[in-house]
């Protein structure tokens, strides 16, 4: 794919260099594949319904992390957006001001996401497995995780998105049932579930912060992924 002139300052803020990335095959899909359904039936109220769930995320006592939050992190974005993101957990920052994805890693990922012509604010959705801060930044534990997966189901279903984007390995494995490190998730397209949803794997920002030169794969990584997007939109996308 052409690196546009725009995505070219991008990748020089990254500190990418911009030769072209090599064209990865899409993997034959790890979930069962179903007709192409999103956005296709709306909810009758979605600015109601998108209220109603922030509200059960921000009163949830479903697991221990309630008492330890200073707040809820729910997600940021546009409601409709085509492309959802989910990392892991809030860290301190985000506890501290309620929206995911802030500091050095929350800008990193503003400018990967600017790369492919997406912003926080638009035409990209961003949340978590888990809506509240595991102490001092440590993975969620399983059954903190499954106590909070329902209201990200809740989440895709009202967004309908026709891409996800899985950053970090607990995101990954989470939305694929799988125990595989990222290096043998990216790469490949999967679907959740039996929506028939692309679903592409990168690295996390922070983990990118600490091993720079992989930010040349995370770019291989958002190329695959506007395939795999443009092929389920069509030509026009």
């Amino acid at each position: 794919m052409p690196v546009t002139a725009r995505q070219a300052g991008y990748l020089d803020a990254l500190g990418i260099d911009r030769y072209q990335p090599r064209v990865v095959v899409p993997h034959p899909a790890a979930q069962p594949q179903s007709p192409v359904t999103a956005k296709s039936a709306p909810h009758s109220d979605p600015a109601g319904a998108w209220r109603v769930l922030a509200a059960e995320v921000a009163g949830c006592t479903a697991c221990a992390l309630s008492g330890t939050r200073t707040q809820t992190v729910f997600g940021v974005g546009q409601q409709d957006a085509d492309w959802l993101i989910v990392g892991e957990a809030p860290g301190a920052e985000e506890d501290a001001c309620g929206e995911p994805f802030v500091g050095r890693a929350g800008k990193l990922l503003d400018s990967m996401l600017l790369a492919v012509g997406l912003d926080r604010r638009r035409g990209a959705y961003i949340s978590n497995i888990v809506k509240c801060r595991p102490p001092k930044n440590r993975d969620p534990a399983p059954a903190e995780a499954a106590a909070c997966m329902g209201y990200l189901e809740r989440q895709i279903a009202l967004l309908q998105p026709e891409l996800i984007v899985a950053v970090g390995r607990v995101a990954a494995q989470h939305l694929l049932g799988s125990e595989e490190p990222v290096g043998r998730l990216r790469g490949r397209v999967w679907h959740w579930r039996d929506t028939g949803i692309p679903l592409v794997v990168t690295y996390h920002p922070a983990y990118l912060l600490r091993s720079p030169l992989e930010k040349r794969k995370s770019w291989d990584d958002l190329c695959l992924a506007q395939e795999a997007y443009r092929q389920r939109k069509g030509p026009s996308a």
